[in-house]
């Protein structure tokens, strides 16, 4: 069974509350990305009778010609599929597009999830779907990313609250994040909370529940590390040597510490 439908109590569901901001997220646009015909009707009905508009791909072709012909505001992304998989899809939509991506993996494909976690994914929801959970986490999802200023150049932003991060300047008003050349740095919506985060807490250590609950992303699991695969992607861009980060310092045995 790939659908799990039945209902369960709000406190099961480890995608978060579902009292979210629904102007936040009422008609965006969502593909559902998956080659099995019976999943991405029903994933797709679910979501269209809770206010989303949906458009179905059926592979990676059908994705591609989608997003370069209509906005889109998330894709929810199966991994196994034939021809290209859903890891290459998540990489090529990282680079290109600013959307929202949630990965559909099976329930024991752990190595799947830190690959799309370190691609770039903003979440995972592992089959069977259950549906209020994937309705939740796409909620919180696109929450985060709501009320973007997507496009333009840091000139356009140059009045706004400005913090530094390294050579890196990020201003939270407009979601952006600019290096010292003032190019843009893509950054995804748990990088962007992420740094928001470090910024109101400067000085101080965060362990790895913290730094999930203040994300709000309670979307872990027991020994999940995910956490540290978005700080590693995060340093990346925000560090001259990512190896020996100065911005974001390890603090071992404990978490993380904005310096």
């Amino acid at each position: 069974m790939l659908i799990d439908s039945t209902p369960h109590s709000d406190s099961s569901i480890r995608g978060g509350s579902f009292l979210l901001n629904e102007t936040s997220v009422a008609g965006a646009h969502v593909v559902v990305c998956d080659d099995e015909p019976d999943i991405r009707d029903t994933v797709c009905e679910y979501l269209q009778s809770n206010g989303f508009a949906v458009t179905q791909a059926e592979a990676g072709p059908a994705l591609r010609r989608i997003m370069e012909t209509q906005h889109v505001d998330a894709v929810i992304l199966d991994i196994r599929m034939p021809g290209e998989d859903g890891l290459s899809l998540a990489r090529h939509l990282r680079e290109h597009a600013d959307v929202a991506i949630i990965m559909l993996t099976g329930s024991s494909e752990i190595i799947d999830r830190v690959v799309g976690l370190e691609i770039g994914a903003d979440d995972y929801v592992g089959k069977p779907v259950d549906l209020r959970e994937l309705l939740a986490r796409l909620k919180a999802v696109l929450r985060r990313t709501s009320g973007r200023d997507r496009g333009g150049s840091r000139t356009e932003v140059e009045g706004q609250r400005a913090l530094q991060f390294g050579s890196c300047t990020f201003f939270p008003d407009a979601h952006k994040l600019f290096s010292a050349q003032g190019e843009e740095i893509s950054i995804t919506p748990m990088e962007f909370q992420l740094l928001k985060v470090f910024a109101e807490h400067r000085g101080r250590v965060l362990n790895r529940d913290q730094l999930l609950d203040l994300a709000h992303d309670q979307g872990w699991e027991p020994f999940d590390r995910s956490i540290d695969i978005r700080i590693s992607r995060l340093r990346k861009k925000i560090e001259s040597d990512s190896s020996k980060p100065e911005v974001i310092k390890t603090v071992r045995g404990v978490g993380y510490l904005y310096a």
